[in-house]
C-alpha cells in the first residue's frame, strides 16, 4: 500500500471538563517531524503521542493541536491548599523579618504562587485519558486518509508510466526508418556534390553516424526503470525516496535521448517523456 504524506484529521469529544478537540495535519517532508500544541494539563502526554506517531508514520511533517474548550457557565470550586499556604506564609514572614521596609503579601499575590489554589472539580487523569484515546482515533483517521490519497497518487503515476511505454515503443519502432533516412540523406548529398569518395571510408562514416544516433540502449534503460517503478509501487510501503531516485534516472535517459535525436519526431518524443517524468515526480514528492 502506498501512503501520501498530505492529510488532515479532526476529532472532537464532549467531556465533563469541556469539548476536547484533536487536529492532525501532515504534509510532505524529507523525514518525520512532529510538533505539538497542547494545553498545560495535557503536556505530560507529549512523549507518548510522539511515540505513537513514530510507530504509525514513516515520513512527513505532522502538526498536532489539542484544545480543551470549557463549557460556558461551568467552573469548578477553587480550593486552597492550606498546608502549602502555611508554608508560604512562614517563609514570607521569615524573609519579611530580615528585610527593611518590607510589606506583607497581598491575597492576590498569594494566589499567584503555584500550588496554592486549584480547581479540583475534575480529575486531570480523566482528561488525559480521554485525550489519549481521542488522539488514537485521530491518528487512525490520518493514516487512513494518507492511504486513500496514496492510492490516488499511485494510480496517477501508473497512468503516466503507460504513456511512457507508448512513447518508448513509438520511438523504437521509428528508429530503423530514421536511421535509413539519415543514411539516404548523406548519400544523396554526396551525389549532389558530384565528388569522388572512398566507399570503404564512406561506409565507416555511415556506421559511425549510426552508432552515434543509436538510442536502443537509452530505450532499454527507460523500459528497465519503468519496470522498477512499477515493482516499487506494487511492493508498497515507504518508497517515496526510491521513486524519486528512479525519476532522476528516467530523466537522465530522456535527456540523452533528446541529445541524440536526429529527427523532430524523436525530439518531440523526448520532450513528451520529460513532461511525463516531471508530472510523476511532482506526485511522488507527496508519497511517504
Amino acid at each position: 500500500m502506498i501512503h501520501s504524506m498530505t492529510a488532515f484529521a479532526r476529532e472532537s469529544l464532549n467531556t465533563d471538563q469541556g469539548t476536547l478537540t484533536v487536529e492532525l495535519r501532515s504534509v510532505n517532508h524529507r523525514y518525520l517531524d512532529c510538533s505539538f500544541k497542547l494545553p498545560d494539563v495535557l503536556r505530560p502526554l507529549e512523549p507518548r503521542l510522539r511515540e505513537q506517531i513514530g510507530a504509525a508514520l514513516a515520513r512527513g511533517k505532522v502538526d498536532c493541536l489539542i484544545r480543551v474548550q470549557s463549557h460556558p457557565g461551568r467552573s469548578g470550586d477553587w480550593q486552597v491548599d492550606t498546608g502549602q499556604l502555611e508554608r508560604l506564609l512562614v517563609a514570607a514572614g521569615d524573609i519579611e523579618a530580615r528585610l527593611d521596609n518590607s510589606r506583607p503579601l497581598s491575597p492576590l499575590e498569594v494566589l499567584q504562587f503555584p500550588g496554592i489554589c486549584s480547581s479540583e472539580d475534575h480529575s486531570e487523569e480523566v482528561l488525559q485519558k480521554a485525550a489519549a484515546e481521542l488522539f488514537k482515533r485521530s491518528l487512525a483517521d490520518l493514516k487512513a486518509a494518507r492511504l486513500r490519497e496514496g492510492e490516488k497518487l499511485a494510480q496517477l503515476v501508473m497512468d503516466r508510466l503507460q504513456q511512457v511505454d507508448r512513447e518508448v515503443e513509438t520511438t523504437r519502432g521509428a528508429m530503423p526508418e530514421l536511421m535509413q533516412q539519415q543514411r539516404d540523406r548523406v548519400i544523396a548529398r554526396i551525389e549532389e556534390l558530384q565528388v569522388e569518395v572512398d566507399q570503404g571510408r564512406l561506409e565507416q562514416e555511415l556506421v559511425y553516424m549510426s552508432q552515434k544516433a543509436d538510442v536502443d540502449e537509452e530505450l532499454d534503460r527507460l523500459e528497465a526503470h519503468v519496470g522498477e517503478v512499477r515493482r516499487t509501487l506494487g511492493k508498497g510501503g515507504p518508497c517515496g525516496r526510491r521513486l524519486d531516485f528512479l525519476m532522476q534516472e528516467l530523466n537522465r535517459e530522456a535527456n540523452t535521448l533528446s541529445s541524440k535525436s536526429t529527427a523532430s519526431s524523436t525530439t518531440q518524443s523526448a520532450v513528451e517523456l520529460k513532461v511525463l517524468i516531471e508530472q510523476m515526480r511532482e506526485q511522488i514528492q507527496n508519497i511517504e
